[in-house]
């Protein structure tokens, strides 16, 4: 149950990211001006105030992080201890009988 609840965040979390940047503003620059080209004084950019959106930015991204970082570490270990069924259930896939070389 928890492993689904974590992937459920994860996937909130993926789509929110995808909205909020594609949201911000451009800030004209492109991969020149970080180092650089133009009117940068630092070597990515001059910073501003930290908007709304940058820091719910920043939060998302802590967030994805964190649960990008307990799936790959944790989930294994949950789906291998049995708690939670796997693609079969509980029980192992039938195989087929084999037929002997004569017939």
């Amino acid at each position: 149950m928890l492993a689904i609840l974590i992937k459920f965040v994860h996937f909130l979390v993926c789509i929110g990211l995808i909205v909020i940047v594609l949201l911000q503003a451009d800030k004209g620059e492109g991969l020149a001006g970080a180092f650089g080209g133009g009117a940068s004084n630092t070597m990515f950019g001059e910073r501003g105030a930290a908007t709304p959106i940058a820091k719910l930015t920043t939060g998302m991204a802590i967030i994805f992080m964190i649960t990008s970082l307990v799936l790959s570490i944790f989930l294994p270990r949950i789906e291998s201890s049995g708690v939670t069924p796997g693609v079969y259930g509980n029980n192992p896939p039938i195989e087929a009988p084999v037929n002997p070389a004569g017939k």
